[in-house]
This record gives C-alpha cells, structure tokens and sequence, in this order.
C-alpha cells in the first residue's frame, strides 16, 4: 500500500476513535470472572494484540517501536489531542514498565474490520504494578487501528485513556469477559422459538406464583452475556430464582421478534439487553425503555438486584 494510501487511512481512523466514547472513566477487570461472551473472539485470536502486550512487559523498546507506522507516524489521540511522534506512544508504555509494570489483563470490547486489510481492535486493560506501588492497579481504555502492509501488521492510529486508579470498588462492578476468559456461548435461543416460550414461561409463572422477566437481546451482544452471567451471581440469583421465569428473546440483527419488542415496549433502537417484566396473566408491568442495561460497564450488582427486587411479586 502507497505511503499516500497508509495517511488517508490514518486520518479516517482518528476521525473514527473520536467517537467511541473512550475518555468516560476506566473500569476495573475483576480477577476472577465468570465465562462471559465477548464479540471481539467470534472470530479467534488477533495475534498483534498479544504481541503488542507481550513487547510492553518486556519493556523491549525496539519491538514495540516495530508494532507502530513510522512512515507517516501512527496518529496518536490522547485526552490532550492528537500527537504526531511515532516514539510518543512506545514511550508511554515504556515509562509504565519502567514504574513497575508487571501485568496486563486485557478485556477486549470489540474488534472488527472496516475496511479490508485494517483491523480495529477495543479494549480496556488493567495494569498491575510492582508490590507497594502507591497504586498497584491501573486501568485505561485503548482503541487501536492495525493495518497489514507487505505482510506486516502496523498500529496506524490509537486512541487511549492515561492510567488511571479504580473509580470503584471492584464488587461493586458486573463481572465483565477478559483477554484470558472470553468464554463464548449462546444464550439466546431460535428467534422463532420466543412465542413458543413466553407462552411456556406465563404457564410456569402462574402455577409457581412468579412473574416472567424477558430478557431482549442477541448472542453477538457481548453486555447480553455480562447480564445473563450477573443472574448466576448468589446475589442476584437469590432474588432471581424465586421470583422470575426468564425468557430469552433473540433479536437477531434488530431485524427478528419487532412484534414482541413493540408489544412489550421496549425500544431496540435504545440497545440491549434491554429487559421487561411480566405478571403471571402476561400483563406488562415494566419495561426498559432508556436502554437501562445497555452498556454493563455503567451498572453495578447493586442495579440489578434493586430492579428485580423492585418487581418480583
């Protein structure tokens, strides 16, 4: 690809990450998470990621220059602005190592191709230091456009957070997929089966005197999965089990089960998950319709408990 090419992608690439929303507050990965679903694994493993880690750990200054465009530099956007040196961002990460850096917990958020040849890949990382660091754990969020160019693949733009101490507690925070623990499976069943299975769910619910919690979504939804996990949680299953029969309704691509989201008034366009609730007859009783659960990392433990506490019967 011409070096006229590679700067066009740059600059398509900045005015992209300035939209994703990056600079909000970190978010902590806890260390021990329940298998979750995370859209950035459909399609395996981006082995660039793992050897950009791998070049910050070793503190190995050439490698992780190696992994950034120099010509023209990489375009790199920090909270400050954007920073055309092609040694700022291996020297951020440099500096880390040098204070102590001594692991890495990526959680990917998504990762995609936007055009062919680039790779963008999102995530947030927890950075442990060295024991009696004033602060032993350190979060950003990172985007990062990667471009393959005579068989080589090259960070060309990159958007990140500065390090950062937890905002919150970490029990506080739904448990969220890692770089090590993605755990892929689906949760939401044939769309057309979801008719089928409210049905079942109301004739369930009435004989157990429960109420019926449909849960809309789809199984590309990586916060879909954080929330279906955050239901097995002792916490919130305590107050789930006895009170709720829940349906999963799949989506699909916002193009499957419209009639159900119209009926139960939730609005897809807000995102999901996106959840309502049900007595035993099939009346409504709530529905979520602010996109309440859309974005897990916003919501805590404490946010689901009280919604379910709040309408079980």
């Amino acid at each position: 690809m011409r070096v006229a090419s590679v700067a066009r992608l740059q600059l398509i690439a900045a005015m992209s990450l300035l939209g994703l929303g990056l600079f909000s507050a970190p978010r902590a990965l806890p260390q021990a998470v329940a298998p979750v679903h995370s859209t950035a694994r459909q399609s395996g493993e981006f082995a660039p990621v793992h050897a950009w880690k791998l070049a910050v750990l070793s503190g190995n200054t050439a490698a992780l220059r190696d992994l950034y465009s120099s010509d023209p530099p990489s375009a790199i956007l920090t909270s400050k602005g954007e920073i055309r040196d092609p040694d700022e961002e291996p020297q951020f990460w440099l500096a880390a190592k040098s204070n102590g850096l001594q692991r890495l917990k990526l959680r990917i958020r998504k990762r995609d191709s936007p055009q062919p040849g680039v790779q963008r890949v999102m995530f947030e990382l927890q950075a442990d230091m060295k024991p009696g660091a004033a602060d032993p754990k350190l979060f950003a969020a990172v985007a990062q456009y990667w471009l393959k160019e005579d068989g080589t693949w090259r960070i060309v733009a990159t958007q990140r957070t500065q390090l950062a101490r937890l905002p919150q507690p970490v029990e506080l925070l739904l448990p969220q997929p890692t770089e090590e623990n993605p755990g892929p499976h689906p949760i939401y069943p044939n769309a057309a089966e979801a008719k089928a299975d409210i049905a079942a769910a109301l004739a369930s619910a009435s004989r157990q005197h429960k109420r019926v919690l449909l849960d809309f979504g789809g199984n590309w939804c990586s916060d879909c999965h954080i929330l279906d996990q955050t239901f097995r949680y002792p916490e919130v299953a305590r107050v789930l089990d006895p009170n709720f029969v829940v349906v999963h309704i799949n989506i699909g691509q916002y193009d499957q089960n419209l009639d159900l989201a119209a009926k139960y008034q939730i609005p897809l366009k807000r995102g999901v998950p996106s959840l309502a609730v049900l007595d035993s007859k099939g009346d409504l009783l709530v529905s979520q319709r602010n996109g309440d659960f859309e974005n897990t990392t916003k919501i805590g433990l404490k946010d689901v408990e009280s919604f379910l506490n709040q309408w079980k019967p």
